[in-house]
């Protein structure tokens, strides 16, 4: 049975990677109503290195997978190494499966905007090249206007204290990246990378939203 039910997405109080503003900033932007479907959609995001941006998603209740792979290229099949040098047109990326029922398109697009710097142009930290640009992949209308508009509002407040680079495209063919990078930092929570870039960022996920994350 569908419903028909209103979409408020709320402005994310600060990013992990720009300051925060002393600003009173709006609480929410109410959006057009959405028809819900009892039946799981797709999120695709493009936030640098998607060892990062998978750990973060999984953490969530609602998300029921998160697949790292590439899209936005020309390569038919790219490997991780042709990724690695830019030339493929791929960037680094999630395919994220959700239930719309218990985490809204709304709440996980501010998610990714809290947990990335979306003002770096083909950067995310130490990591260099347009494989790590910051990119939305829309998969219907609603998702391609929410975008637009919530990046309008933050770009109107301010937000970041910068211009936002972030490109919003249609979903194009997702290859799926090697078995080995799948579910990457929960297998190697050690590793230097892991514990100097990725735990940080879960830490403060728990932190900021913890009334979304899985129990």
């Amino acid at each position: 049975m569908k419903k028909i039910i209103g979409i408020f997405l709320a402005l994310l109080p600060f990013s992990f990677c720009a300051k925060e503003k002393n600003s009173t900033l709006p609480k929410s932007i109410e959006t057009k109503n959405m028809e819900i479907q009892n039946k799981m959609e797709v999120a695709t995001f493009a936030g640098g290195c998607f060892w990062c941006t998978e750990a973060v998603f999984l953490q969530l209740d609602g998300v029921s997978k998160v697949v790292s792979g590439y899209i936005g290229g020309n390569t038919v099949n790219p490997t991780y190494q042709q990724i690695g040098t830019g030339d493929t047109g791929h960037a680094e990326a999630i395919e994220i499966t959700f239930d719309p029922n218990k985490i809204s398109f709304g709440e996980l697009l501010e998610i990714f905007f809290a947990t990335h710097d979306p003002t770096t142009l083909n950067r995310q930290g130490n990591d260099i090249g347009t494989q790590y640009r910051s990119e939305i992949f829309y998969h219907n209308p609603f998702q391609k206007q929410l975008s637009e508009d919530y990046m309008a509002l933050m770009t109107t407040e301010n937000t970041f204290e910068k211009p936002i680079v972030t490109k919003i495209s249609s979903a194009t063919k997702f290859y799926v990246a090697e078995d080995y990078h799948q579910n990457y930092y929960n297998q190697n929570k050690t590793q230097g990378y892991c514990s100097y870039v990725i735990t940080p960022k879960i830490d403060k996920l728990k932190k900021i939203y913890q009334d979304k994350l899985k129990k």
